[in-house]
Formats: structure tokens, sequence, C-alpha cells
């Protein structure tokens, strides 16, 4: 099957991929749109395990307070670069984590990996997904 621009520009539109990885996807499944998502999430995870034992010097902090002004949640998030720390997925990703923290009040940190967000999905794999 050709890969045509309209085709890399749905899959971009979809994933916010660069075009050249979407391109690449595309290839690699004969036009497949479903299953290129499906192995760029999967080579995403791929990344964020190879990463994981990186400094990350830089980050945010988000604090969370209940509405009783009762309860307060204070989460950093650290990544490698400061631009990461601009965008908006790490910022809503950071005000989240703190979020979930707020609401289920884990014990530690692993307790808090496995916890769902508001969208279903276990902080690590969110994790993982902001990653790839």
């Amino acid at each position: 099957m050709a890969i045509t621009a309209a085709l890399v520009k749905e899959l971009r539109e979809r994933t916010g991929a660069g075009m050249m990885e979407c391109k690449k996807a595309l290839v690699e499944t004969d036009g497949d749109v479903d299953a290129a998502i499906e192995n760029m999430r999967k080579s995403g995870m791929a990344k964020a395990d190879k990463k994981a034992g990186r400094v990350a010097a830089e980050g945010l902090v988000s604090i969370q307070i209940d509405g009783a002004g009762k309860f307060a949640a204070i989460v950093e998030v650290n990544c490698e670069t400061d631009f990461v720390t601009k965008g908006d997925d790490f910022k809503n990703f950071v005000d989240a984590i703190a979020q979930c923290v707020l609401d289920n009040k884990p014990a530690d940190l692993e307790a808090l990996l496995t916890t769902a967000l508001a969208d279903g999905v276990s902080v690590e794999d969110s994790r993982k997904n902001l990653i790839g």
C-alpha cells in the first residue's frame, strides 16, 4: 500500500508523534493505522524503560487541596529537560498525579504507580505513554 501524506497526517493527529516516525510506522504496518499506533505504543514503552535510569534534573511540583481545605497533596515529577516541563502534556500529568494522591491517599510510591488516574490508566502506564 502506498503511504500517502494524508495517512501520515492522520497518524500524527492521533498520536502526536513526529512525521518521520509516523511514516516509518506506517511503512512497517503496510498502511494499517491502528497497527501502527499499537507498534508505536509498544516502542514507546521500550523507550521509557531504557530512559528510566537516566538523570532527571528538571521537573515540576503540583499542589492540590481538597474542597474543605483539610487535605493537600504535593507531588514532584522530574524529567530530563526544562523543555519538557513547559509542555501541557507534562503539566497535566503532574497535576493529575497530585489529584490522584489527594483522592486515593496511596501508602507509598509503589501503590501510587498502580493507582488509576481519572482516565482509568495507571500512573505507571501513563508515565510510559508520556515518555513514548
